[in-house]
């Protein structure tokens, strides 16, 4: 599954001439692509979708997609540790890697 989820920006630079913001999803900080947002301020809520900002969102609308992601279990799966997701389903013991 892919889902769009809402994140708030925390700091923005030109990395390697790409306009990108580390984004804090309330559990995990990732770094995202502003391209499709060039005029995003830090504090601000954006909604991201494969590494890139796609719009922006309240603060309170990201928050309760947030938590009702978070009641639900999607936010592990999609910002966790791919490797560890890949595995778990494939049904493959991280202990044993059986």
């Amino acid at each position: 599954m892919c889902l769009a989820i809402p994140g708030r920006v925390v700091s923005i630079a030109d990395i390697d001439d790409a306009l990108m913001a580390e984004v804090d999803f309330g559990t995990v900080r990732k770094q995202v692509c502003m391209h499709y947002i060039p005029d995003v301020k830090v504090g601000e809520y954006v909604v991201v979708h494969v590494g890139f900002a796609i719009q922006r969102l309240d603060e309170e609308s990201a928050r309760e997609t947030l938590a009702d992601f978070r009641k639900l279990g999607i936010l592990e799966d999609e910002l966790g540790d791919g490797f560890t997701r890949a595995a778990r389903q494939a049904g493959i013991d991280q202990g044993t890697g059986r």
